[in-house]
């Protein structure tokens, strides 16, 4: 047999464990979904190809969504790496992937490190919606159309992203943890 992935060989330890923590035989779980007992051996010893409609079985069998039985060996799902952007000042790592959080929001942390100075009217964004956000560390200046608001660490604000807006830190860097509805997250995080 060729030799196979990492993936594959994680995928196989899982439905043992998951069979084992169960307390049944290879014997009770081949049942269960719906192979022979010979078959079952073979996918988990890895005689056997895994395919995705032996995988949908054994994981309905198990109670497990084939999302869980099949989720990555590495870290990538569990690491949040940060996305860099200097010319932006911006630092951010997304908390929430793929729309999950609370009602489609996403959540996001921000370090800002572009400092507070003149601001052009190019600077400034205009989208539909509201953010929130709230910081964590240091004090951030909002520009937000003609006003200038100071929020420091512990405060938190809000408000409609139809007035020109852009945040930027006051004298060093700062942190924020922000909530960004769909255009939010198109307009702040450039996706």
């Amino acid at each position: 047999m060729e030799q196979e992935s990492t993936f594959h060989t994680a995928v196989r330890v899982r439905i043992r464990s998951l069979r084992k923590a169960h307390g049944w035989s290879l014997d009770n779980l081949a049942e269960r979904a719906g192979f022979s007992l010979s078959q079952l051996s073979r996918i988990e010893t890895g005689h056997r190809r895994l395919s995705l409609d032996q995988l949908t079985a054994i994981s309905t069998a198990l109670g497990k969504s084939l999302d869980e039985l099949v989720e990555s060996p590495d870290d990538s799902d569990v690491v949040i790496r940060p996305d860099r952007h200097d010319s932006r000042g911006l630092t951010t790592w997304l908390l929430s992937k793929d729309d999950a959080g609370p009602q489609g929001l996403t959540v996001a942390t921000m370090r800002i490190t572009d400092q507070a100075g003149a601001v052009a009217p190019d600077d400034l964004g205009v989208h539909p919606g509201r953010d929130w956000f709230t910081v964590l560390a240091g004090t951030v200046i909002l520009y937000l159309g003609e006003r200038v608001i100071r929020i420091e660490a512990g405060q938190a604000a809000s408000f409609s992203t139809t007035i020109p807006h852009t945040i930027r830190s006051d004298r060093g860097p700062a942190d924020i943890l922000c909530i960004l509805d769909h255009d939010g997250k198109r307009s702040h995080l450039h996706t």
